[in-house]
């Protein structure tokens, strides 16, 4: 259960990281929209090659947190028992086996 609680953190932690990110970008466009203009830049390439750059640095945050996210995946699916383990009834059989239906709680 202890293992579950910090998997519950980290994930609670990343979506931080994730709403932290999503508010810097809104201000950095707003910004960008109203500072950046054709005019600043000297040619084409210049206007194209800089936003390009942020939007690698976007993608690789993305990166960073689906690889944690994988390993977190992994690290629980070794925690939850196999479904060898979970039909025989065991302590926790019944909370992860699929007994439970999802469909009657919202009659």
């Amino acid at each position: 259960m202890n293992m579950l609680g910090a998997a519950a953190q980290i994930q609670w932690n990343v979506a931080m990281i994730l709403e932290a990110k999503a508010v810097e970008a809104e201000k950095v466009r707003n910004w960008i929209l109203n500072h950046v203009h054709e005019d600043c830049y000297e040619d084409h390439e210049k206007q194209l090659t800089n936003p390009l750059e942020i939007h690698e640095q976007l993608v690789e945050v993305l990166e960073g947190l689906t690889k944690l996210q994988n390993g977190l995946c992994s690290n629980l699916k070794t925690l939850l028992p196999s479904e060898e383990e979970s039909s025989g009834g065991g302590a926790m059989g019944g909370l992860f086996g699929g007994d439970l239906d999802l469909g009657d709680l919202g009659k």
